[in-house]
């Protein structure tokens, strides 16, 4: 089996896979950011990683190295930046890295890059950030891009079946069920099941408040109870991606 790792390969194997081959390259999206106490501070950029890896086995792609640090964390869908370990970047920082990291890879010759985000905050700064790379390289650019947000990726048949009394919207489900599932299925050694608080569902105000009130998030950090979290649920909800998202990126790409 093709190694998929980018930087496990010598600069002629990569150039071999790229432009002879025209394999599609897959850069995970993070944030280094805290997950309660039963998640590690890396989980975001972690499973970002790791869908990546699944789906570039799937379509003969390759994986570059993530982008472990994010945009701040928000009080409501990543508890905030009061946190110890939470290490983010201005919007302009992360704007800045992904724009200079797409046109580096138009220049390797890629010509079909995905995006993979795996950080709530990070979307529309991803997205400013290939916009920038794209006009940079000029009309006909030689790469096209696509940026996803793997969660979008779970139909309401699965999320039904994992959450069988309601789902509570992705923003709360930080370090919860979803996380929680699927880094027993990808990373089961990171993961400190008896370290599970019983803190949330969160009960924000429809407001925003600057400087931010650390008051409205569980101390813990975790924003929904993982408590009802298996490793079987990280499995279904894996093979879901994985089949969903190659199907979008050979549709595309082909």
């Amino acid at each position: 089996m093709k190694p998929i790792h980018m930087n496990h390969m010598s600069w002629p194997e990569y150039q071999r896979r790229v432009q002879k081959d025209g394999a599609t390259v897959f850069l995970p999206c993070g944030a280094t950011e805290q997950h309660g106490p039963h998640l590690p501070l890396g989980t975001d950029h972690l499973l970002a990683a790791a869908v990546s890896e699944s789906v570039a086995t799937r379509v003969g792609g390759l994986v570059a190295p993530p982008l472990a640090y994010g945009y701040k964390s928000q009080p409501k869908c990543g508890g905030g930046q009061h946190f110890c370990g939470t290490t983010s970047l201005d919007a302009a920082t992360l704007i800045g890295q992904v724009r200079d990291t797409v046109r580096e890879f138009a220049r390797h010759g890629v010509r079909q890059l995905v995006l993979c985000n795996g950080h709530y905050e990070n979307q529309w700064f991803l997205t400013e950030g290939i916009d920038l790379a794209i006009r940079d390289l000029g009309p006909n650019p030689p790469l096209t891009v696509m940026r996803l947000e793997y969660w979008d990726f779970f139909t309401n048949p699965t999320l039904e079946r994992i959450f069988p009394e309601g789902f509570p919207g992705y923003a709360l489900e930080h370090a919860a069920v979803l996380e929680t599932s699927m880094m027993l299925h990808y990373h089961p050694d990171l993961v400190r099941l008896d370290l599970i608080p019983d803190d949330g569902p969160a009960d924000f105000p429809p407001y925003d408040l600057y400087p931010p009130e650390p008051a409205w998030v569980p101390p813990s950090g975790v924003l929904s109870s993982a408590k009802a979290a298996t490793k079987e649920k990280g499995g279904w909800m894996v093979e879901e991606l994985t089949d969903r998202i190659a199907a979008a990126v050979r549709k595309e790409f082909g």
